[in-house]
């Protein structure tokens, strides 16, 4: 068979492991293996499978990934996501879809600490629905709300997914993390934006909350102030210099470790369930990223991304008809994959392309993930859809994908606009070199 072909069945392959209930990480490491078994021989797949894990393991990089990941559980632990609602809810609650805006303002800040968008979607939907229920919110559009703002979890630094993107293909995290800044707040505009339209077309499915006195206003301040000060530290660190991205992880894990004991959150048993879920999730992105950096390699071995090359040049397409076609091809793979799989199992085979064609490896960076959080919203097989439906069980699935189509059309003009104006992902990185 040729590439193409083989390419293909690869492909096929992993999407029926994973029908079958096998893992991504598990279905990726399957076929990359027996791919590599059949291209050379069982000598170099064994040989692989027995070196790949330690180097990527033992990478000083990756050490930065447990650290946020445990800050983000430590917020969680210390019940922040309500404080960042109320908080929100007191100063936007009161307009008309002020409940919807505070639920994007809230995602925003704890994606910003929890690094995640299922773990944002799936937090906030318990803390936000209910509340939007009762003041008479459609159920559709209170449920796609907590969805679209649960995507921030991926863009907004710091980000799981950025880090290993840096480490994949030799980024510099810090640069991508302040990357992130700009266009996580053009998202949260562009949200605002979409939410306003919707509410000003249908009064009914967004109405006005009762006005917060300032006193309770500045109450929620106070109580989320320490810790929305940690995130300015550590972006402000990352940004001049003063500490690396892992350095920063672990003041942020620190930080938010002192913050819980403050909160008086903090026992003994949940700082050990703290450390055994970080454990476990932290094992469970290193089993994704051997999984993709095997079949990486046998996708290189074949010879993929040179051939993709190829055919680039032989169709004469531009450098910006190539990423509208990487931006297709991400829809398509979002209908079967969640954010980390598709990121990992993509960057080694489109990062070589767009970098022969020029692209900044910063702003790719973060089209790629502004791309992949599109696809988690986008029906009828959008993940983050099915975390808010598996969180709040009477909720209707059509009702869902009706509310989402403003924020879908949303994250595409976003899309657009960093397509076009490139400078808003790369201008804060720039400043900081």
């Amino acid at each position: 068979m040729g590439v193409w072909e083989t390419a293909a069945l690869s492909f096929g392959l992993i999407l029926g492991l994973m029908i079958l209930g096998i893992p991504i990480a598990f279905a990726m490491l399957v076929v990359g293996l027996a791919g590599i078994a059949l291209t050379i021989s069982e000598g170099a797949a064994m040989g692989m499978i027995g070196q790949l894990p330690i180097n990527a393991t033992m990478s000083y990089e990756l050490s930065v990934l447990p650290m946020f990941v445990l800050m983000g559980v430590f917020v969680t632990r210390a019940r922040m996501s309500g404080d960042l609602y109320r908080l929100s809810h007191g100063f936007v609650g009161h307009r008309r879809g002020g409940l919807a805006a505070a639920t994007i303002l809230a995602c925003g800040g704890f994606s910003a600490l929890s690094g995640s968008s299922i773990a944002t979607a799936a937090t906030m939907a318990k803390v936000a629905i209910p509340e939007m229920r009762r003041y008479g919110y459609a159920d559709g559009f209170a449920a796609a709300t907590v969805a679209a703002g649960g995507t921030l979890g991926i863009l907004i630094p710091p980000s799981v997914i950025l880090v290993l993107y840096g480490i994949t293909t030799g980024t510099d995290i810090g640069a991508l993390f302040i990357a992130g800044i700009l266009p996580g707040v053009l998202a949260v505009v562009l949200y605002l934006v979409a939410i306003r339209v919707t509410a000003q077309l249908d009064p009914t499915c967004a109405p006005a909350a009762p006005r917060a006195e300032w006193s309770e206003r500045l109450a929620n301040l106070r109580n989320v102030g320490p810790i929305l000060a940690l995130f300015v530290a550590i972006i402000g660190g990352l940004y001049l210099g003063v500490i690396t991205p892992t350095e920063a992880g672990g003041v942020g894990a620190t930080g938010a470790l002192i913050f819980a004991i403050w909160r008086r959150t903090m026992t003994p048993r949940v700082f050990l369930d703290s450390l055994i879920e970080t454990v476990t999730t932290t094992a469970s992105l290193f089993m994704v990223l051997i999984g993709a950096m095997v079949f990486s390699n046998f996708m290189n071995l074949l010879g993929l991304p040179a051939a993709l090359s190829g055919l680039i040049r032989d169709m004469g397409l531009g450098p910006t008809a190539v990423i509208f076609v990487i931006l297709g091809i991400y829809l398509v793979l979002g209908m079967f994959m969640e954010s980390l799989s598709m990121v990992l199992l993509t960057i080694p085979i489109f990062f070589p392309i767009v970098s022969d064609l020029g692209f900044d490896p910063v702003w790719f960076g973060i089209f790629a993930v502004m791309v992949t959080e599109l696809s988690m919203i986008t029906p009828p097989v959008g993940l983050n859809l099915f975390v808010i439906k598996s969180a709040i069980d009477d909720l209707s699935s059509g009702a869902i994908y009706r509310g989402i189509i403003p924020f879908v059309v949303a994250d595409i003009l976003r899309i657009a606009i960093i397509i076009a104006i490139p400078a808003i992902a790369t201008i804060l990185p720039d400043l900081a070199r």
